[in-house]
């Protein structure tokens, strides 16, 4: 029987030489970090300071415009233009006060319109400060000059919707239905929302 050594074999342990090449390249990439994290430090450092320099000179330039010197009119003056700033005022507020949003009101009939219904035209009357909006249109059936009548009747700027005529095409040829509907306009203020 042959002998057989069953010991593991004895590593050979590497020098600090072998070793030299990997302690240095650690080393070398540790130093390139530390530079390169100075380096950006120091460029943010720099930004700041400009930036701060710039605002600075701003202010500097905002105090140094001189303030306009208030001129105080006379005690008469004061109540004629506290009297004509009043009434503009109230000019404006009545003004606004009765504006109608047409915006809101023409995109609300964009979004309810059957896609079997176009309108030829739009047109609005004053009444005794109340807006009347007449729409001309055209479908091919009176079903959809109805279903147009619903889907309006139920807009919140729109009141008292009112099929005035809907006829088919006194030409006869192409069986298109023409329709006018009337409705009242509500005036700002009244729950009408745009």
């Amino acid at each position: 029987m042959r002998a057989v050594n069953l010991l593991p074999r004895d590593a050979p342990t590497r020098s600090f030489e072998a070793k030299r090449g990997v302690v240095f390249f650690g080393g070398g990439g540790a130093a390139l970090l530390t530079v390169l994290f100075v380096t950006l430090i120091i460029g943010a450092s720099s930004a700041a300071n400009q930036q701060r320099q710039a605002r600075d000179l701003v202010n500097a330039q905002l105090l140094a415009v001189p303030k306009p010197a208030a001129e105080q009119p006379e005690n008469q003056d004061n109540g004629a233009l506290a009297a004509e700033k009043g009434a503009r005022i109230s000019a404006l507020s009545t003004a606004l006060g009765g504006r109608v949003a047409w915006d809101g009101v023409l995109r609300q009939i964009s979004l309810v319109l059957p896609d079997d219904v176009w309108l030829s035209s739009l047109s609005t009357s004053a009444d005794g400060g109340a807006a009347r909006l007449t729409i001309n249109g055209s479908t091919y059936s009176q079903d959809g000059v109805a279903r147009f009548l619903s889907r309006i009747s139920i807009l919140p700027s729109l009141t008292n919707v009112q099929l005035q005529t809907s006829a088919v095409d006194p030409a006869g040829t192409s069986g298109v239905v023409q329709f006018i509907v009337v409705a009242d306009v509500k005036a700002p203020g009244t729950g009408a929302s745009s």
